[in-house]
């Protein structure tokens, strides 16, 4: 190809590649879950949408909707002694953040007691597991990115009140790639 030539499909290419930039810089949303095309929200602490996922009291912050699928965050308010056995999820990384009591968690086999403040990271394929521990019950801030399991919690919360039929819990979070071990 000579000089011209290339110069007039480089200059092409070029341009294509631009479009995108320039719509999305006209207005024109470029992508259903452009980030830049989420709208900013200020969820107050009593705001947010309450579910009781088999005794996990979850008030639910921010969707998947709200972060253009890009993280759910919600606040746990749990009693001593409720928790999550050990599972292990496909789809989403979390972190888990103390806010109020103790909580003691299981990440890659390492057990630790997580205090007010303090943090643990749990990325996806790897099991981890958390209980409440001492005499008053814990609040916990948790996120998951990318979103999406909040689809399950809203399964879940719809379960049938008194002990869960594990069968059918394992079955509603086998669909959204967690399982348990």
């Amino acid at each position: 190809m000579d000089r011209k030539k290339f110069i007039q499909h480089s200059s092409l290419g070029f341009a294509l590649a631009l479009i995108p930039g320039t719509l999305q810089a006209k207005g024109f949303p470029t992508t259903k879950n452009d980030p830049l095309n989420n709208k900013p929200k200020i969820v107050a602490d009593e705001e947010g949408e309450v579910l009781n996922v088999i005794g996990d009291i979850q008030t639910h912050k921010l969707s998947g909707k709200d972060t253009g699928n890009q993280i759910a965050e919600w606040v746990n308010n749990v009693p001593p002694g409720v928790g999550i056995p050990p599972h292990i999820h496909t789809k989403e990384d979390e972190i888990f953040r103390v806010v109020k009591g103790q909580v003691e968690i299981m990440v890659g086999g390492e057990i630790t007691i997580l205090n007010e403040g303090d943090i643990a990271f749990a990325p996806k394929n790897i099991p981890h597991s958390w209980k409440v521990i001492g005499t008053k019950n814990a609040q916990m801030c948790t996120s998951a990115f990318p979103a999406g399991i909040e689809e399950m919690f809203m399964e879940l919360s719809k379960l049938p009140e008194g002990p869960p039929d594990f069968d059918k819990v394992a079955e509603i979070c086998g669909k959204h790639g967690i399982s348990f071990i």
